[in-house]
């Protein structure tokens, strides 16, 4: 099973070659699970296992897979040493031609080819693909986000403070961090934002959800790659992991030559990458769970409920209203809601669907629009995200005052997005103040994304499920990755402590 070896302090290790069904691998400290039949039959020589710390999952990585990434990481790394010192007008003349080229209708014309057999294909096997096709406004986001880049002062070297002693001073200043990693969801539009971390001098390796792989190598032969070269970038700097399998992320997070681990995706496989990183000992940044809330009082303005329900159930990303808590009197709210619901609804010529979840919110509804689906549930379900692809899903709470709504809030969301309709400062105060959430808002949620609301192409948006972040927002953009370094100017030759 393995080859025997003993360490400089005497300790027996090796290297693992083999697995036997039933062999007992212990996690936790004190917790241990078995290996089953099925691992110890695929495992070959040259193949790692990741042992989750947290709940004894066993992930296999190949020797292949695990090959792949390796050489990723390394050219990255070797592109980082190039481009922490580069000039900063070739990264913007690099985001210049990138953005040329998704104009380029010829070339985009080949990537929407691509991305056309991704849909088909996702759609084959039953996977929603909202966030998977190109469409034009997917596109033109991606161009505004490059031109955004493009137009950015570069923060390498950039003062965060300076400490004047007088006779000395010590300049802060920022520095760049190195290889940044990425997994994320199918969504193509992710290349724009992640090339982000460029303009700080960093490097990054992406590995894209199975759906969109074919779309991500069109993308980097005929945008990225020839956009690098051109603006004589290495060609490291942006790397794509060409491994279906899902295990390339996890070798990737595991690597310690990584700087940053950024994760995006559903929550369950974000956790699990998040447990990866943090067992390896790589910083992560984790932007899973999604789903907004909605808070309304009774005396929320006339028509103010069915606009703002309708702006936040326009497509299915993790800023969509998820659930509305509507509190007192509920009889114009209620109907404005359904009426914000269907709207949405008729856009795309489907029904729509809502969880009524507790006596309440049942008793409450005396008729349901035609275009509606309605299923009961409890209040614990408002803990759910509704996943869905063209036809809107929500969930519809009512409760008695603002205090309760705050507390289902604090106790079922994911403490992500919280919105205030009422008519009231106070209530909107309290709201805003109590609900643990990076974002608050009193309008439509879908408001919360770095580039609409920062003029940023962010690289993930951070809920507060897991606590809050330290010392940084629930935005992750490009400008935000870096590290710090002090400089001190000490003149005088003759100084001593």
């Amino acid at each position: 099973m393995v080859t025997d070896d003993e360490s400089s302090n005497g300790t027996r290790t090796g290297e693992l070659t083999s697995l036997e069904p039933g062999l007992v691998i212990p996690f936790g400290g004190r917790h241990w699970v078995r290996v089953d039949e099925d691992l110890a039959r695929v495992f070959r020589p040259g193949d790692r296992l990741l042992v989750l710390q947290t709940d004894g999952t066993l992930i296999h990585v190949t020797s292949a897979v695990a090959a792949s990434v390796e050489g990723s990481v390394a050219r990255a790394r070797k592109a980082f040493e190039v481009m922490r010192n580069l000039d900063q007008d070739r990264v913007s003349d690099f985001y210049r031609l990138f953005a040329d080229r998704l104009r380029d209708d010829a070339i985009f014309g080949r990537i929407a080819r691509a991305n056309e057999i991704d849909v088909t294909d996702a759609r084959g096997r039953g996977r929603a693909v909202g966030r998977l096709v190109i469409d034009d406004k997917m596109r033109a986001s991606m161009i505004d986000g490059l031109e955004l880049w493009r137009g950015m002062q570069s923060v390498v070297g950039a003062s965060l403070e300076r400490v004047d002693h007088g006779a000395w001073n010590v300049d802060v200043v920022r520095a760049p961090l190195g290889v940044v990693a990425f997994v994320f969801e199918g969504r193509p539009n992710v290349f724009a934002d992640a090339t982000g971390v460029l303009r700080g001098g960093n490097s990054t390796v992406m590995r894209i959800g199975s759906d969109a792989l074919g779309t991500a190598r069109a993308i980097m032969e005929l945008a990225v790659r020839p956009s690098l070269l051109d603006a004589g970038l290495p060609a490291g700097a942006v790397e794509l992991i060409d491994e279906p399998d899902r295990s390339g992320g996890h070798a990737l997070f595991s690597d310690p030559r990584v700087s940053l681990a950024v994760a995006r995706g559903s929550g369950p496989a974000v956790a699990q990458l998040g447990a990866v990183a943090r067992q390896s000992g790589v910083p992560v940044s984790l932007h899973g769970t999604g789903g907004a809330w909605m808070i309304v009082r009774g005396d929320a303005p006339e028509g103010r409920v069915r606009d703002c329900v309708s702006a936040s159930l326009d497509r299915k990303v993790c800023n969509t209203v998820n659930v509305i808590v509507l509190v007192g009197n509920v009889d114009r709210t209620l109907r404005e809601s359904l009426e914000g619901i269907v709207d949405a609804a008729r856009r795309r010529d489907v029904r729509a669907t809502v969880h009524l979840l507790g006596d309440s919110a049942r008793a409450q509804m005396s008729s349901v629009p035609e275009t509606v689906d309605v299923l009961e549930g409890e209040f614990s379900d408002s803990a759910i995200e509704w996943e869905w692809d063209d036809a809107p899903e929500v969930s519809i709470l009512v409760v008695e005052d603002v205090d309760e709504a705050i507390d289902l809030f604090n106790e079922h969301s994911p403490r992500f997005i919280v919105s205030a309709l009422t008519g009231d400062g106070a209530a909107t105060r309290a709201i805003v103040d109590r609900c643990d959430a990076p974002f608050a808002g009193d309008g439509f949620t879908r408001w919360v994304d770095g580039q609409y609301a920062l003029r940023r192409p962010e690289l993930g948006l951070s809920n507060w499920e897991e606590g809050r972040l330290f010392a940084r927002g629930g935005i992750l953009s490009g400008d935000g990755v870096y590290s710090v370094r002090y400089h001190a100017s000490t003149p005088d030759a003759t100084q001593r402590r």
